[in-house]
């Protein structure tokens, strides 16, 4: 018996390779599928089924294409309703793959279709959990994800509790639980970052697992969740009807275009242009109107999070050699209408004589010394309307990191616009004077300064290093 877990970290999330007897299981697989047909291939096995634990919302599996490529069955389990050809297993229903077997446990809460598969071993010994987004390690599912007119959150925690207790944690203690996802997942808000564990160790240290009553449960999972990413029920909408095959994607999205066809693209269509580089290299020069999110951060989260439309037509600007990782990473999550990238990148754009556009960024240590001529009157940065008296001046900060960052330490004049937040907060910005903008370490801040510049605000001023640097810098806070 082989289990492999196949851990993508821009998703925080867990696939699995199981295999016994030349016999293969896929669960939760992701949408790019020739990886598991080839590790198969390579073992002289046959993918036999493929399992699903619920309409994941965060990534788009590749479920049907490897159904479609493998011909084994999709498997739910109760109270799925997917508008592609499935089996939807019963509760307790087994599977036979090789000389092991997969129960079905349905375990509603996270989502009421929600299920793990609890692996048997050669000898008929519970062995592994696959728990999806019901068990995570630390953590359990979010409720709020699957709530419609008739099932309030509240309903869906109580279904998840009941599902914990009667269903995963009277399993033997040396059953080893793997998640679908770990830490830096919006799908819960405690993960850690290990990836499996025993559940006997989860029963001693996860806060949802400890003795508690069941209003008690719905009072600490509920607690301090904050807004799911915008694009996670478009997600659960894909997984549901299926979606095109990523080749496609990837071969449209490929498409390389010199800076002249390029522009014209921009002008002919409302393309939005990703800057996916780093951040001091877009902040030192970028196309006009064209937004920064890094490949290198929580990329297709923030993409999701900040780009409402899935459909939006999308053209890239990327460190050369890494496109591909660019339209595979969008892939992902659903953003397919990507119509290539730009030839070469900011270098030739520029040899093409092509206006650039830059983000005034300043260090800790100079946003440090404009702080304290501003508060000791020596500049003055505009008064604001909940100034105390007439020779009071204020300085305009924004702090874009999350309310709970913020709330644990900042700066005395920060306001807090959470980077998820700015399109409904973008009123907050002054028009006139300096936005002294920062996050936690320079990456959000960046992506802020860019929409902000987009919109016609160019009095921003990205503070490099964020709030670790500015702290460093021994300022009053």
């Amino acid at each position: 018996m082989k289990i492999e877990q196949i851990y993508t970290g821009c998703l925080a999330q867990g696939a699995y390779y199981i295999e016994s007897e030349g016999e293969v299981a896929i669960i939760d697989p992701l949408r790019e599928v020739s990886s598991y047909i080839e590790k198969a291939k390579r073992n002289n096995a046959t993918i036999k089924y493929i399992f699903e634990t619920h309409f994941h919302a965060d990534f788009v599996s590749g479920h049907v294409e490897l159904s479609q490529k493998t011909n084994a069955p999709i498997i739910y389990g109760p109270k799925a309703n997917p508008t592609f050809e499935a089996l939807l297993a019963s509760d307790n229903q087994v599977f036979k793959l090789g000389n092991i077997t997969l129960k079905v446990l349905h375990t509603p809460g996270h989502t009421m279709e929600s299920s793990c598969y609890l692996l048997f071993d050669e000898d008929g010994k519970e062995k592994a959990l696959f728990s999806g987004d019901t068990l995570f390690i630390g953590d359990v599912g979010r409720p709020d994800l699957a709530q419609n007119g008739s099932l309030t959150m509240d309903d869906l925690a109580g279904h998840l509790y009941d599902s914990l207790h009667q269903k995963i944690m009277p399993l033997a203690d040396d059953v080893i639980v793997y998640p679908a996802h770990g830490a830096g997942s919006a799908c819960g808000k405690n993960m850690s970052k290990e990836t499996s564990d025993t559940l006997g160790h989860q029963k001693a240290v996860n806060y949802a697992l400890q003795p508690q009553t069941k209003e008690q449960f719905i009072e600490a999972v509920t607690d301090g969740l904050t807004p799911p990413p915008f694009y996670f029920p478009k997600n659960v909408l894909l997984n549901k009807t299926g979606i095109q095959a990523v080749t496609k994607v990837m071969e449209r999205g490929l498409t390389a275009h010199e800076p002249a066809a390029f522009e014209e693209l921009v002008n002919a269509t409302d393309a939005l242009i990703i800057d996916t580089r780093k951040p001091d290299a877009f902040g030192k020069g970028f196309i006009p109107r064209s937004i920064f999110i890094g490949i290198d951060g929580d990329f297709a989260p923030w993409v999701g999070t900040l780009v409402r439309d899935i459909q939006q037509e999308i053209l890239i600007v990327a460190d050369e050699g890494r496109e591909e990782e660019v339209v595979k990473r969008l892939a992902r999550v659903g953003y397919d209408n990507v119509l290539g990238y730009l030839k070469g990148g900011l270098e030739a754009w520029k040899m093409a004589g092509k206006e650039v556009d830059d983000i005034n960024s300043i260090t800790a240590n100079e946003f440090a010394d404009i702080y304290q001529r501003v508060v000791s009157g020596d500049i003055d940065h505009g008064k604001s309307e909940h100034q105390t008296s007439k020779n009071e001046k204020r300085i305009k900060i924004k702090d874009v990191r999350k309310t709970t960052e913020f709330e644990a330490g900042h700066i005395k004049e920060a306001e807090n616009i959470p980077l998820a937040q700015i399109s409904e907060l973008m009123t907050e910005f002054d028009k006139e004077e300096p936005n002294y903008v920062h996050c936690a370490g320079g990456y959000r801040s960046m992506v802020a300064a860019s929409i902000l510049k987009s919109r016609g605000y160019h009095n921003v001023v990205n503070i490099e290093g964020g709030f670790g640097a500015i702290v460093g810098t021994g300022i009053l806070l």
